[in-house]
């Protein structure tokens, strides 16, 4: 025991004397790291145990033991008796180290925070594992970037409401006002249709519309779209694919997005700095998860919402309401990361609905906007102190984002009374102007307008008319017309198509759809069990058996295809906004992706369908049967891959498409063999008759040349009808997608 007390009491003095060594080095010095650094060397060179023990000492390291936990108490209660003693009773400020592991100052000098972690005397190893765990990360994204200074002057935005009889026009943005630089996090605060997330979407070049009014301009130039690779936008709902892992998600992203001259090695590289650089390493491999599927927690993924768009080291960063549906800790972790990647020399700006009065200090800049119009835009340091100036102040101790939201809805309870708003509702003397003894909302934010537009408009307004201390060759950077993209064609194809195929397995494979298949498959063998096709009455039942087939392999494809785009879409917007592949590239590598899926479960239908009910036993037969069905199936998944994509609807897209698929099988050709004329063209139309047709010749074409009335041919005409539709259909559906990306403005 005396033993275990002996060496723990000389590891405490070993550590001690280290403290000490550093701590007199920084009284010598206190600016300079290169003197805490020179110290440390000579007090020895530090192990990686003895660095480790220093750890220990740490509270906020954490071990796995309660022994541990118990020896890092004593140490700490030790260390902080030291620390006393040395400093003599001065009191101890913050100033903390993330690579020495502890905190410390004293009064009259204090060891900025970057200083001391240059002279970093541990290794990587000793970095903890998570984000969220309280410690901080190593720096986001310090490679340089093109330097972007965003203004904005006189913004409108309309929209145009249409109803039974009347349209008007409802003014959601009025003129507003503001900047944000390089370094600079600016928030967009608000009540709720205050128009944030539509300020937002302008700012970042998601609205070019008519309606936009107003100028916008990025180092003095207007926008083009080479600012597409140069913008990050964080939508607020988190859009990303349930299926992949966070791993798979950025390193697609990666691939996609990152500049040509980087090779695939290099920018899955970047994929895996990314992952470490937001804390995700402990969760890279699991799977983003949805609202059916169990995935990542809330922070993470919006980490990997974050992580979708740094990857690309943007020189303007936009999030919507980055901190929703998270608790304080995570918020204040995600804000902090937005304040790390502003000072790498990157322009932030993020709307926020109602941050903690911590969230609320680390903004430099902020945006007040009431029912569309400036409330105020300035420091946020600032904003208090202005509004105390034209008499709003709170009477009780609040959080300062609190105090400002109640002031842009116009609730003026626990807040001073301005005298001049006094005055205006006593001459006013009108009960719609006063509610409960104070002014109402209305008149409350039409004194908010017009102090800001008396005190503070002009002097901002003249601020934007102050030249970008930037070259000329640098400003015009962001004009450049052409957009640029982060893959060649083929490359764009070939990723997509993988990330298609890794994100649909589990869905097509999923045993409930396996069920499906097969028992549907096993009943029918059950009830047409070695069938006699000897007999005009064994031909007609097992005629029954292939149209059945050919209904049902039309049908199931169709229902599927329809989801496609429909489900798609706000990921489709998302990434077609940002430029981060052809609309022709992914529609042909979507389409084709569904193929390798789609055409395993026929072959099992077929195995198990076509040797119980004794169908044409021979090769060449089964083959064709096997290849008429993928053709059928083909063709089907076009029409519904058109019905979805030009609906982009799913309740309109199965009413119709059920109609047709209906039709179809009405006309297909058993049920009905003398069709009237006037309506006889749509079994032309119709995959089920082609599909029927083919199936017959291939089984009894050598038995007898007229099968219920229909001739079986050559099936030149056949294949020809159902190749058309493949094509054809797809080609509709292309130019449906054409169609919504344009209406979109993306």
């Amino acid at each position: 025991m005396e033993k275990m007390n002996s060496s723990g009491l000389a590891r405490t003095k070993s550590d001690q004397s280290v403290v000490e060594t550093v701590l007199a080095a920084a009284f010598k010095s206190p600016t300079s790291s290169e003197a805490v650094g020179a110290s440390v060397e000579s007090g020895g060179a530090l192990s990686r145990k003895s660095s480790r023990r220093m750890m220990a000492v740490s509270p906020g390291r954490s071990g796995s033991s309660s022994r541990n936990a118990h020896i890092r108490k004593s140490r700490s209660a030790q260390m902080k008796l030291d620390f006393d003693e040395v400093s003599s009773g001065a009191a101890l400020s913050r100033a903390s180290s993330a690579s020495l592991g502890f905190s410390f100052s004293f009064t009259g000098f204090t060891v900025p925070p970057d200083e001391i972690a240059d002279s970093k005397p541990f290794s990587d190893d000793d970095i903890p594992e998570d984000l969220e765990a309280g410690t901080r990360r190593p720096r986001l994204q310090t490679e340089p970037t093109l330097p972007i200074y965003l203004k904005f002057t006189e913004v409108t935005y309309k929209v145009t409401l249409k109803g039974m009889r009347t349209t008007e026009e409802k003014e959601i943005l009025n003129g507003i006002s503001g900047s944000v630089n390089p370094g600079e996090v600016l928030a967009l605060m608000g009540p709720s249709g205050s128009g944030k997330t539509t300020l937002l979407n302008l700012l970042g070049g998601r609205l070019i519309q008519p309606t936009v009014g107003g100028l916008v301009t990025y180092n003095d130039q207007p926008y083009s779209k080479f600012l597409k690779s140069r913008i990050g936008f964080v939508t607020q709902d988190d859009v990303l694919f349930a299926h992949l892992t966070v791993k798979e998600t950025l390193t697609y992203a990666a691939l996609l997005r990152l500049p040509k001259t980087l090779t695939r090695e290099q920018k899955e590289k970047r994929a895996i700095d990314v992952i470490y650089e937001l804390g995700l390493e402990r969760c890279q491999d699991t799977m983003i998860g949805g609202s059916f599927v169990r995935g990542v927690s809330g922070g993470e993924r919006k980490r990997v919402s974050i992580g979708n768009e740094i990857i690309i080291n943007p020189s303007l960063l936009f999030l919507d309401e980055p901190t929703s549906g998270l608790d304080s800790t995570t918020a204040l972790r995600t804000v902090q990361m937005l304040h790390d990647i502003a000072e790498a020399g990157k322009t932030v700006l993020t709307t926020i609905h109602q941050p903690s009065s911590r969230l609320f200090h680390k903004f430099d800049k902020l945006i007040l906007l009431g029912k569309g119009s400036l409330l105020y835009f300035g420091k946020a340091s600032e904003a208090m102190v202005y509004f105390s100036s034209i008499g709003c102040s709170p009477l009780i101790a609040m959080n300062p984002a609190e105090f400002l939201l109640d002031l842009a809805n116009g609730n003026l309870h626990d807040v001073s009374v301005p005298s001049e708003l006094e005055d205006k509702v006593q001459m006013g003397n009108s009960d719609a102007e006063i509610q409960n003894g104070k002014p109402s909302p209305a008149v409350v934010h039409e004194y908010l307008v017009e102090a800001y537009e008396t005190r503070v408009a002009e002097n901002e307004k003249k601020k934007l008319l102050i030249p970008i201390p930037l070259d000329e060759d640098v400003k015009l950077k962001v004009s450049y017309p052409k957009r640029q993209w982060g893959a060649s064609w083929w490359e764009q194809y070939s990723i997509l198509f993988w990330r298609g195929i890794k994100e649909r397995r589990h869905e097509y494979f999923s045993w409930l759809r396996i069920t499906q298949v097969l028992s549907t498959a096993f009943i029918l063998g059950l009830l047409w069990w070695q069938s006699d096709s000897n007999s005009p009455k064994g031909v007609q039942e097992q005629a029954g058996l292939l149209f059945f087939i050919g209904v049902f392999w039309g049908f199931f494809p169709v229902f599927t295809a329809i989801f496609t785009f429909p489900q798609e879409r706000a990921m489709l917007s998302k990434e077609r906004a940002a430029d981060m592949y052809r609309l022709s590239a992914y529609f042909v590598a979507r389409t084709t992706s569904d193929l390798p899926l789609d055409l395993v479960l026929p072959v099992l239908f077929l195995l198990v369908v076509y040797f119980m009910a004794g169908l044409r036993l021979s090769a060449g037969p089964f083959f064709l049967s096997l290849l008429t069905v993928f053709l059928c199936i083909v063709a089907a998944q076009g029409l519904g891959l058109a019905i979805g994509a030009t609906l982009m609807d799913l309740k309109r897209a199965t009413t119709l498409a059920s109609v047709t698929v209906m039709t179809f099988m009405l006309a297909g050709g058993f049920f009905v063999q003398k069709v009237p004329i006037f309506i006889s063209w749509i079994r032309y139309l119709s995959f089920n008759y082609h599909t029927f047709k083919l199936l017959l010749k291939v089984q009894y074409e050598h038995i007898t040349p007229t099968i219920n009335g229909m001739r079986i041919d050559n099936g030149i005409t056949e294949v020809s009808a159902l190749v058309a539709m493949v094509f054809g259909y797809r080609l509709l559906a292309y130019l449906s997608l054409r169609r919504m990306k344009l209406q979109s403005g993306a």
